[in-house]
C-alpha cells in the first residue's frame, strides 16, 4: 500500500545516515518533556511517557538526555512550558493535512507553518475542516524479513487491528492504547521492531497520479518537518510505487 505511512516508512529506513540527526534528538527530546508534564515520570502509570521513552531511546539518544528532559517536564529541574497545537491545511491535489506542533511561542509557530504552506501551494485550513478524517492508531514498523504469518499470529495475539507490507518494512497498526503491549508481544515472539510510534492514520486516501503533484506534496511535508517546532506531519495522500519510487532521489 502507497501513501503517507509508506513514504515515513521509506524516509526511516534512510533515516540513521541523516544529517539532521541533532534536529531529530530536540524533537524526541521536547516530546519526552511534555509527556511527563502531562502525565508524571512513571512510565508504569504515564503510557504516552512510555511511547515517548522508547522512540527516544529507538533512534539512539542518549539516556541520561532522556532523564533530564523527564526531570524537566516532571519540574525537578528548570524547563520550558510548551503549548501543543494541530494545525490543519491542504496541499496541492486537495491532499488533508495535519501538522503536529509543541512550540513556547504560538505566534511564531503559527507564522512559520503558515509561510510555508503558501510557499509550497497548500493552504491552511480552519480547525476542524480535516482533523475528522485521521484517527489516532499507533503504528510498529517490524523488519521486511520476519515470516508474515508469524509477525501476524504474534500481532493479532496481542489485539493488533492490522498487518501491512509497506515494501520497506511490515507495518502492524495497533490501538493507542496497546501499542506497548504489541511492541512487546512482537519483540517477545522474535521479531525486530525498527519503530514504534503513536501517529494519525487516515481513513480515506487521496491518489496522485501526476508526479509534479507528488512531487510538490513531499516537498511541503519535508518543509514543514524542518520546523524545530513541528513534531509530525500526517497526510492522506496515496502514490503509486511507480511515481513514489521516482520521488525518492528527490525528496529523501
Amino acid at each position: 500500500m502507497s501513501g503517507h505511512s509508506k513514504w515515513a516508512t521509506i524516509k526511516h529506513k534512510k533515516g540513521a545516515a541523516d544529517q539532521a540527526r541533532a534536529k531529530v534528538f530536540a524533537k524526541l527530546i521536547r516530546q519526552v518533556e511534555v509527556a511527563a508534564r502531562e502525565g508524571g515520570g512513571d512510565q508504569d502509570s504515564n503510557a504516552s511517557l512510555r511511547t515517548m521513552y522508547q522512540k527516544a531511546r529507538d533512534a539512539s539518544v542518549p539516556l541520561d538526555t532522556i532523564q533530564r528532559a523527564i526531570k524537566r517536564g516532571t519540574g525537578e529541574l528548570e524547563g520550558v512550558t510548551y503549548d501543543q497545537i494541530t494545525y490543519e491545511g491542504y496541499a496541492p491535489g486537495g491532499v488533508a493535512m495535519l501538522v503536529e506542533v509543541l512550540t513556547d511561542n504560538r505566534n511564531r509557530s503559527g507564522s512559520d507553518v503558515r509561510n510555508i504552506f503558501t510557499k509550497r501551494g497548500g493552504s491552511m485550513a480552519e480547525p476542524g475542516a480535516v482533523g475528522w478524517q485521521f484517527h489516532r492508531k499507533g503504528v510498529l514498523l517490524v523488519d521486511r524479513t520476519a515470516d508474515e504469518d508469524a509477525l501476524m499470529l504474534a500481532a493479532l495475539d496481542a489485539a493488533a487491528e492490522d498487518l501491512v507490507d509497506d515494501g520497506e518494512a511490515w507495518r502492524v497498526v495497533t490501538p493507542p492504547s496497546d501499542l506497548h503491549a504489541v511492541r512487546s508481544a512482537v519483540e517477545d515472539a522474535g521479531f525486530t521492531v525498527e519503530s514504534a510510534d503513536l501517529t494519525m492514520v487516515a481513513a480515506n486516501l487521496v491518489p496522485l497520479t501526476e508526479a509534479g503533484t507528488a512531487k510538490q506534496v513531499l516537498g511541503l511535508i519535508d518543509a514543514l518537518e524542518d520546523l524545530d517546532d513541528v513534531q509530525a506531519v500526517h497526510a492522506n495522500f496515496d502514490i503509486p510505487d511507480d511515481i513514489l519510487s521516482s520521488c525518492v532521489s528527490d525528496e529523501v
